[in-house]
């Protein structure tokens, strides 16, 4: 269905990819176990194969120096793009693919089998392309789109900042309107690319000037009463708490919030030294900062106020994109644990032989096939524009970002004490992997969202 919207060109590309390697299937047999392919039609095994080659070879012999000396791979990178992996689900009439979110799924996988920190920074890049290629005007699409989706310029994704993480609503930044531009004043915490990225997708607060005078005069007449009236002090108290949590929302909610692209460049934006992380080294991750930065009216993606819409449909697709991360990585260390367990013998015989570790790998792999069956009827919902997506993609996220971290831990520990050395590829992945479980939402977070969307309708 995908590959009846793409160009023949992109088309032609990928059978030529078949062409060059008429052995893929039996190459990865043994990589890929039966059920990550289940289900998937010719052209998304095609695509697949392709993905995991270029993986393979690109991501595969760099990973460790990459993670060890904290190296953003950009020429790699830009090599990706050349299969169509910096706009996968981006409109090919500004440079992307034209796939849909079940081929971006199926691709980052495949390519987080060997580096899911560099793969998890491709996920955010694209997040941002389809948030321009969605709500942007024509001009910012024209004139942004085809160096993204070629990876002359690199993106970031800033909502977070210090004090605004789970409530992302509650964010400060501000813009404020002032002749052709918006002034932008704030920090953003956390950020992929930061300081390395070309443009910047920037949430910022609109209605930081929304006159709540009304509520402030009720919220003094309560208080006057309630020391007026002690007897009835706790219903006063009552009404109080309630005002102060509608001057709350009217100020820090998210109905202000709107959404501006920011290149690098721009006076008045400037960026922290470089996270020092557990993993996710070969993305760099820094804070910006914007000091009265001025931003073009033009760059407003989307209308006034729109924008915490348009970052939440971002991350629709992002906790599908970082849930296939930590499927793919963990897939990866399954196999590695197997191969393992399979070679070491201990008291006379090989390890496969213990039941305990059967029923341990077998717990592995049933988990992380669930996992994967999740996360792509996910997918495949959010193509739909199914009402029901985005629990979905937040149950997808939760389970898949859970069991992946635990396949990998459980591999670790099947290794024994060669798991714990950096000799040994796993602990690499247990510390890539962890922060999945915080990101995009965290599972904390997918659990609310899940819980709201189903009470709501009680």
């Amino acid at each position: 269905r995908s590959f009846a919207r793409s160009s023949t060109t992109k088309l032609t590309m990928f059978l030529r990819f078949r062409s060059r390697f008429p052995p893929l299937r039996i190459l990865f047999k043994r990589r890929f176990s039966s059920c990550v392919s289940i289900g998937l039609s010719e052209e998304q095994r095609i695509v697949q194969d392709s993905a995991y080659k270029f993986a393979a070879e690109q991501f595969g012999p760099n990973a460790a120096k990459w993670d060890r000396e904290r190296i953003f791979p950009q020429d790699v990178l830009r090599e990706s793009a050349k299969l169509g992996f910096a706009g996968i689900y981006t409109s090919e009439e500004f440079g992307g693919t034209g796939m849909t979110r079940m081929d971006a799924a199926i691709i980052f996988e495949a390519l987080s089998s060997f580096c899911p920190s560099t793969t998890a920074y491709l996920s955010i890049h694209n997040m941002c392309c389809w948030m321009i290629d969605n709500f942007a005007n024509d001009e910012l699409k024209a004139k942004y789109l085809p160096k993204l989706t070629s990876f002359e310029f690199f993106s970031s994704y800033c909502l977070t900042e210090p004090n605004s993480g789970s409530d992302a609503a509650s964010l400060r930044t501000t813009a404020i309107e002032d002749g052709n531009d918006f002034v932008l004043n704030g920090e953003k915490a956390f950020i992929s690319g930061g300081g390395v990225s070309d443009v910047y997708l920037i949430m910022a607060r609109t209605n930081s000037d929304i006159d709540c005078s009304s509520l402030d005069e009720l919220k003094k007449t309560a208080k006057s009463l309630m020391e007026n009236d002690p007897k009835s002090a706790s219903h006063f108290r009552s009404l109080i708490l309630d005002i102060d949590s509608s001057i709350h929302k009217a100020k820090n909610g998210p109905k202000g919030i709107s959404c501006f692209l920011v290149e690098k460049d721009f006076p008045g934006i400037s960026y922290g030294k470089p996270a020092v992380k557990l993993g996710w080294n070969s993305q760099p991750t820094a804070s910006v900062f914007l000091t009265n930065c001025r931003v073009p009216k033009e760059n407003l993606i989307g209308n006034l106020g729109e924008g915490f819409k348009i970052a939440m449909a971002g991350l629709d697709g992002g906790r599908i994109n970082i849930a296939s991360c930590s499927i793919g990585g963990a897939q990866h260390c399954l196999n590695l644990a197997s191969n393992y367990i399979h070679e070491r013998s201990q008291f006379g015989r090989p390890l496969s032989d213990n039941q305990a570790l059967q029923f341990r790998i077998a717990d592995m792999e049933t988990e992380l096939h669930s996992s994967r069956l999740m996360v792509r009827q996910a997918a495949l919902l959010l193509d739909e524009k199914d009402p029901n997506a985005t629990k979905h993609c937040a149950m997808a996220k939760r389970l898949a970002t859970d069991v992946g971290f635990k396949v990998v831990n459980d591999a670790l520990q099947l290794h024994g004490g060669y798991g714990y050395l950096r000799e040994f590829p796993i602990e690499r992945y247990l510390r890539d992997l962890r922060v999945h479980q915080i990101l995009e939402g965290t599972n904390e977070i997918m659990r609310l969202i899940i819980s709201r969307e189903i009470l709501r309708n009680l």
